[in-house]
């Protein structure tokens, strides 16, 4: 599918002032059946409540269940879902039936970004479109395909006594849908409160949250996944702590609204069945297909940068990953890496038994065995155009680098950036092998590669949480870095 370049984060594309924090977010996973859930024992107010929380989108154009509190009562569900178009609909039942509906006609599609959702219940209005109110990254949405609203002062069917709310998942307690990371979720019990309670705008015209300072209800309640080890815990102070399932302490990211990390661009992924994209756009799995790839939502133009990659992979493959530049067709129009535009990019392949380098059609043999499971690292000098590739068995302690380089030093790099491209992507490709092939990135975010290792290096700045330690000098990608 063609991709549109406003998809991908540029260095230096964004600020944000300084004052509240979020330090972390939850990742919910759809491959592990990931949910959270609460069951309250008390009734609280039907008429009027108010949702807000971060989102970060995994997988674009198809169902996702953001994290309001979802309910099934009868034969009907309660929510805020983003549908297969990208369009968002909030829907309330009561008694079984439709009581308000909203849907956007506006999309939301992009996976290289945070945004904040604002959704508000007030029955109590005397003006009919004041009852359902949703707001995005602080404007308020008014453009709407479908348009109903609750009767005044109608009841709905959330908040009862005995009926279970579910995180992450759909009213049905079945429907584990689109992965994504989420953050700050606040749900208030007998308050509608508008994105200025949650969030302000830069001195840029950013979006960025502030801390809020009122009231939660009985039922009210602040999951920010701080304590990793209980990542439902409720902050609020009512104690209204959500159960987790299909989560564990990994699922605890530093990837946030105040530094977004890089992935891999699900808006930007060939869209061949057999290759898929999971785990907050980090994990790529292969199982069937040939020459089907991806690229990463964050260009780099300057600066030194630095990542690593853990592959599984079968006894017949080639799977390459590298940088690509801005020029690269696949870029452009979402076709295969490897017709045409793959030339253009400079990567590291996995061939039948060993590592080759390849770039402008053509590969050498490294002559170096590559092992499965094993770790794969990239360092990219945009400053002096020069990239460098590593490699690690499991078990091995650090990274060694191909030809004898040396990317704190800048010296031997493996391939001099010479294609004429002002900005370069992370990228990754792969054909179809014997068995499955799975590629897991981390830009920074993970470096436990959700939970198979255990991580603590940092970059230069001190950010980032890497399994190996950085070259002296290369950074984690994410917008704290950028903006250095």
């Amino acid at each position: 599918m063609p991709v549109n370049k406003d998809f991908y984060t540029l260095a230096g594309s964004s600020g944000q002032s300084t004052g509240y924090t979020i330090d972390q977010s939850i990742r919910f996973n759809s491959d592990d059946s990931a949910y959270m859930h609460r069951t309250p024992s008390s009734t609280g107010n039907r008429k009027t409540f108010t949702s807000s929380f971060w989102v970060k989108l995994g997988k674009v154009n198809t169902n996702t269940t953001l994290p309001t509190p979802q309910v099934t009562h009868g034969v009907g569900s309660s929510g805020l879902q983003l549908t297969t178009d990208g369009t968002l609909t909030a829907y309330t039942y009561y008694s079984g039936s439709w009581s308000g509906f909203l849907k956007t006609n506006r999309s939301f599609r992009d996976p290289t970004a945070w945004y904040h959702f604002v959704y508000i219940v007030d029955s109590t209005q005397s003006v009919a479109s004041q009852r359902i109110r949703i707001y995005v990254n602080g404007i308020r949405e008014s453009s709407f395909s479908t348009e109903s609203y609750l009767a005044q002062n109608q009841d709905t069917d959330w908040n009862l006594s005995g009926e279970k709310m579910w995180l992450g998942i759909d009213g049905s307690g079945s429907g584990y849908l689109a992965d994504y990371l989420a953050t700050d979720i606040y749900w208030l019990d007998g308050y509608a409160y508008g994105p200025e309670y949650f969030g302000e705008f830069d001195d840029y015209g950013i979006w960025i949250p502030k801390a809020y300072e009122g009231s939660f209800g009985t039922n009210g309640f602040h999951i920010d996944g701080r304590d990793a080890s209980d990542l439902g815990d409720d902050e609020s102070g009512n104690g209204n702590d959500f159960t987790t399932s299909g989560m564990a302490a990994h699922d605890q990211m530093i990837d946030t609204p105040l530094n977004n990390f890089c992935t891999m661009n699900s808006a930007a992924k060939h869209t061949d069945s057999g290759f898929t994209i999971s785990n907050g756009n980090l994990d790529l799995t292969r199982t069937a297909g040939n020459n089907k790839g991806v690229v990463s939502t964050i260009g780099l133009t300057s600066g030194k940068w630095y990542w690593e990659v853990r592959t599984i992979h079968g006894t017949s493959y080639n799977i390459e990953h590298g940088v690509i530049g801005e020029d690269a067709g696949y870029i452009l129009t979402g076709t295969d890496v490897s017709t045409g535009s793959r030339s253009s990019g400079y990567s590291l392949q996995f061939n039948t038994g060993d590592y080759y380098k390849y770039h402008g059609g053509s590969n050498s043999d490294t002559g170096i065995n590559a092992a499965s499971p094993s770790f794969q690292a990239f360092a990219l000098d945009m400053d002096n155009n020069k990239v460098w590739f590593g490699y690690a068995a499991d078990g091995d302690s650090s990274i060694t680098w191909f030809e004898s380089g040396d990317p704190a030093g800048g010296l031997n790099a493996i391939y001099d950036l010479d294609d004429g491209s002002d900005t370069y992507y992370a990228c990754h490709n792969s054909s179809r092998g014997n068995g499955t092939q799975q590629a897991r990135f981390n830009f920074g975010q993970d470096g436990s590669f959700a939970g198979e290792e255990s991580a603590s290096q940092t970059d230069s700045n001190g950010e980032g949480n890497f399994f190996f330690a950085p070259p002296s000098g290369f950074l984690a990608i994410c917008t704290k870095n950028l903006q250095a």
